[in-house]
């Protein structure tokens, strides 16, 4: 029986109990009740809309990077992130969907950016004050869970909430002059636990899949080559299937004292594992390595709920986070044989993302 049908049933019953013992019949009383319609169950039990205005002073791009004046290379590219996030409840399970835009600063050209007044693309290293690059990218998670899908409790004891099925998808374009256009696909369980303080911590092991594009590797870009071989007539990237665990948690700081309770934690990580070579279907050339995506730690203070009180509570969240993401996209950060990790063997920095960065989030 679904779960709103559980619900009318259960409403029906309780109306049966208002009967007096001898049974009596409509007919029997000495006027007509009308019976109010029972009221429908929402589709959607939760509905949650966000958007939010963040800035990273130190993100990176593989392959962005411009020299430093006493020697080294500089790979941070400051982002200005426009984000928008729904995230709802229904019958039987949830729904999360983010798209973001990042705005690079100039060590992150778009597309087409002169390195020199002869040269007519830039592809790595090179920085002339070009406009930064500007990424779109896009993920969506669904959740089905056991227990709503087959009516019982059995999937949850002591911490462990509930265990669904989980799928998703992430995309993602750039004007720069590799052109990304990722795609991915992810499906696997979800383990959900309560956490105190109203919190969850949910942790995901799935199957991923993703496929791309990357210019550098498009035929008779550089030089003539063999399709299959040494280059891509399309520069279209499909990566082998691979293992992903995501993470993600929250809880609010309900241990302080109330005059203080404006305050939580959340944070969330994503292992994903080396998916062949980073030019793939190409091999010999770059392996990737096990990527780490996270932000270990984000304190939101809820600044709605401080200034009028708890009926605004998360209208308006300030917060400030640590991000971390080593082996960007799978490139192997410690790598001294190309020029996107490094370039004669001195490193980039543009390979692992390590940043401080803080945001207001609006809700409505």
């Amino acid at each position: 029986m679904s779960y709103r049908n559980k619900v009318i049933a259960a409403a029906l019953l309780s109306l049966s109990t208002l009967a007096p013992a001898s049974f009596a019949s409509a007919a029997d009383l000495p006027y007509k009740v009308k019976a109010k319609p029972v009221a429908d169950i929402p589709f959607f039990l939760v509905i949650d809309d966000r958007v939010t205005y963040s800035w990273m002073p130190n993100g990176t791009d593989p392959g962005a990077y411009s020299a430093k004046a006493g020697g080294g290379y500089n790979g941070n590219t400051a982002k200005s992130v426009y984000s928008f996030t729904h995230f709802d409840v229904w019958a039987y399970g949830t729904n999360f969907f983010t798209i973001s835009m990042f705005k690079s600063d100039h060590n992150d050209p778009a597309s087409p950016c002169l390195a020199s007044p002869t040269s007519t693309i830039t592809v790595t290293g090179f920085n002339t004050g070009c406009a930064g690059a500007t990424e779109f990218y896009g993920l969506i998670r669904s959740t089905f869970g056991f227990n709503e899908i087959f009516g019982t409790k059995a999937f949850s004891m002591g911490p462990l909430h509930n265990i669904s099925f989980e799928v998703g998808a992430d995309g993602e374009a750039e004007n720069s002059f590799l052109a990304p256009a990722k795609r991915d696909f992810v499906a696997g369980l979800q383990f959900a636990f309560d956490l105190p303080y109203k919190g969850y911590f949910n942790v995901a092991p799935l199957a991923y899949k993703e496929i791309n594009h990357n210019a550098f590797d498009s035929c008779g870009l550089f030089a003539a080559g063999t399709p299959g071989v040494n280059c891509l007539a399309d520069g279209n990237t499909d990566f082998r299937t691979t293992w992903a665990v995501e993470i993600n948690y929250y809880m609010d700081l309900g241990f302080l004292p109330p005059e203080m309770q404006y305050f939580a934690i959340s944070g969330r990580a994503g292992f994903y594992g080396p998916k062949g070579d980073s030019n793939a279907p190409l091999t010999g050339i770059m392996p990737s390595k096990t990527e780490i995506n996270s932000e270990p730690i984000r304190l939101t203070f809820d600044a709605s709920k401080a200034i009028w009180g708890a009926k605004y509570s998360q209208f308006v969240t300030t917060w400030v986070a640590y991000r971390y993401w080593q082996n960007k996209f799978g490139l192997d950060h410690n790598s001294s044989v190309n020029n996107i990790c490094a370039v004669a063997g001195v490193s980039t920095n543009s390979c692992t993302e390590q940043t401080v960065y803080a945001g207001v989030t609006v809700k409505f």
